[in-house]
């Protein structure tokens, strides 16, 4: 399962917290490409991880592929949400 560090949990809980409409970070796979988007709910089949306060949705194709990976993230000097992947130890 997806697991995920303490920079993407803290940026999850913080746009859920400026953003009333989202309730965590919905993740989905379209071939080989991944996309990151705030959502509001899981859609069927999607896979919830939830990890110190913070909820991802990881759609079916998406939660095969980041089975064994950890999600990383940092906010750039204009804001941007920047995401990395990293194998799990």
């Amino acid at each position: 399962m997806l697991a995920l560090t303490e920079n993407v949990t803290e940026i999850v809980k913080q746009l859920v917290e400026e953003v009333p409409e989202v309730s965590g970070l919905r993740i989905t796979a379209d071939g080989q490409s991944l996309s990151v988007s705030p959502a509001d709910h899981a859609e069927q089949d999607d896979q919830v991880v939830e990890q110190n306060g913070a909820t991802v949705y990881v759609d079916g194709p998406a939660s095969e592929m980041l089975a064994d990976k950890v999600l990383d993230g940092g906010v750039d000097e204009q804001g941007n949400i920047q995401f990395a992947l990293g194998q799990q130890a």
